[in-house]
């Protein structure tokens, strides 16, 4: 049996949330998503949501700590960058 690789997305939901995090399966009515840390303000430098997808989080952004979590509602699922995943991993709560 395959081990399911973890990728790193971006999801959206119907609630606006916008959500960072590692995910096996990004098909279906619902995602598990590891690690997953939620934006709750992004800085106009991003240029709109999918600029945390390829540029990631900068200091203006508001990022919370990681945690597991399910999300239902979709509405996109974004792949994000390697350049982008740092950002993420490193930004802090200001």
């Amino acid at each position: 049996m395959s081990k399911k690789t973890e990728r790193a997305v971006i999801v959206t939901t119907e609630h606006r949330g916008v959500f960072f995090g590692y995910a096996s399966a990004t098909d279906g009515e619902q995602i598990e998503l590891k690690r997953s840390r939620l934006c709750v303000y992004w800085s106009a430098a991003m240029k709109g949501f999918m600029g945390l997808a390829s540029i990631g989080p900068d200091k203006d952004c508001k990022i919370g700590p990681p945690a597991d979590i399910t999300l239902r509602k979709i509405t996109s699922v974004i792949e994000v960058t390697p350049a982008a995943v740092d950002r993420w991993e490193s930004a802090t709560w200001k």
